[in-house]
């Protein structure tokens, strides 16, 4: 059995260049890239959390009627922050989910302390089943 060493190989001084020793330099660029990508990832989590986050705007629905084939009255509740107004999105939904109407309401806050009970009537294309509140956000 013929036994081969390998070796390094020999290059002739000053033909090649300067060989690169691996070393710090190496290893700083994928950890100052990552440490920046970090950086930007929180920054970008804050603005979007205080811009989409949690609000000071909730809404639940209380009931629903129907009135006619052409109109549902929705009852919610939304709590708006003292001396604020919301606006809303109210919803009516056929039997089998499709909508069949949309309405967006502004709901005031004169000044009291917690949630504010409102009733809206949304016009319908068709007979709907039943009613929702989309979402609430801050009046402009």
């Amino acid at each position: 059995m013929n036994e081969t060493r390998a070796t390094n190989p020999v290059f002739p001084s000053g033909r090649y260049g300067h060989r690169r020793t691996p070393g710090a330099r190496r290893r700083i660029v994928p950890i100052v890239f990552g440490v920046l990508v970090l950086v930007a990832s929180v920054l970008l989590t804050v603005q979007l959390y205080g811009r989409y986050g949690q609000t000071d705007y909730q809404s639940r629905i209380v009931g629903w009627s129907k009135d006619s084939d052409t109109r549902l009255t929705v009852e919610f509740e939304v709590r708006v922050p003292a001396g604020g107004a919301a606006t809303c999105v109210l919803r009516a939904r056929s039997y089998d989910g499709a909508e069949v109407g949309r309405r967006e309401v502004r709901v005031a806050n004169p000044g009291a302390e917690g949630p504010i009970t409102a009733r809206e009537d949304v016009p319908t294309r068709a007979r709907a089943s039943h009613g929702d509140v989309v979402r609430c956000r801050a009046s402009s």
